[in-house]
């Protein structure tokens, strides 16, 4: 009677979940976000001891969940840089990208140019381990995305975009994390381009934009779909020419050089992070809970893509 009564009451539990998928993990965030910030001297292409020391760490992180870690290395003048890359799925055949840079512009902690994409990078290192993938995937941390070397052939994710298309591979589709920390709920906290625009994105800072060019492709405008219709940060699609000012202000613009289907997930940097360049860019402005639903909504849209 008594093993029966037993057997009853644990019927009775409601049923706990033990299997579900981890999610980011914001207290993870701060302390990549301190890792990548807190450097002696600032990670800019000046400071080759400052970006090996950054990208040593990422390498170390990527290490702990990746199929394989390793860096790129190429030389500009008689410096050599490197970008850090991991590789998820990697018997899959199509090829996913998903990139952030490092390096910072000027003297200053660009914590959320580039650190919050950075981060991103890491926590999807982390929740990838053990998944089943449908696609290989690339994440990549870019070094030299900033000026001088902006629009160059010295770009990170320059030289990742051609040794991708020199080497035949099949690229899917690239994913762009460029500044994903800093929100404002406050009205007029967002601005846009041309102003107007307002009426239709509203004027709070308060979501990530999916930055597209018009000729998207289908990979950018699949993921596009699937982000949106996922409610863990809110979401919006922004489109245009490349001539709209920031529409290819980040690596990805390097992957529409040799004709792949890319897109920027972004706050959309100087249009509210008015601390955008300067050196007021510092950790305690961002969030890091918000940005760890951005990971979150980037992880699952990844996984569902078809």
């Amino acid at each position: 009677m008594k093993i029966i009564f037993s057997i009853l009451i644990v019927l009775a539990l409601p049923k706990i979940a033990i299997c579900d998928n981890p999610k980011s993990d914001p207290t993870i965030v701060r302390k990549h976000l301190e890792k990548i910030v807190k450097t002696k001297s600032y990670r800019n292409f000046e400071n080759i001891f400052a970006l090996n020391k950054v990208a040593k760490y990422i390498h170390s992180e990527f290490s702990k969940y990746a199929d394989t870690t390793y860096y790129q290395k190429f030389t500009v003048g008689e410096e050599e840089y490197k970008n850090v890359i991991s590789v998820f799925g990697r018997n899959n055949s199509k090829t996913i990208v998903i990139g952030a840079h490092y390096d910072v512009c000027g003297n200053q902690d660009g914590a959320d140019d580039n650190a919050s994409g950075v981060v991103g990078l890491l926590e999807l290192a982390r929740l990838l381990e053990k998944r089943e993938l449908k696609y290989r995937i690339e994440i990549v941390a870019y070094t030299l995305e900033e000026p001088p070397f902006f629009r160059t052939e010295y770009m990170g994710s320059y030289q990742h975009a051609k040794h991708l298309y020199d080497n035949s591979i099949d690229v899917y589709g690239m994913v762009c994390l460029e500044m994903i920390g800093y929100f404002d709920e406050t009205k007029k906290s967002q601005d846009y381009p041309i102003g107007f625009l307002s009426l239709f994105y509203g004027n709070k800072g308060n979501y990530v934009a999916l930055v597209n060019r018009i000729k998207k492709g289908k990979f950018a405008r699949r993921f596009t779909k699937i982000f949106k219709k996922r409610r863990n940060i809110p979401s919006k699609k922004i489109s245009g020419p490349t001539v709209l000012q920031g529409i290819d202000f980040s690596d990805h613009l390097n992957y529409w050089k040799f004709g792949y289907s890319s897109l920027m997930i972004t706050d959309t940097a100087f249009y509210r992070n008015k601390n955008y360049h300067k050196s007021t860019d510092t950790i305690d402005t961002l969030n890091p809970e918000k940005m760890a639903k951005v990971i979150d909504n980037t992880l699952e849209s990844i996984i569902s893509l078809k």
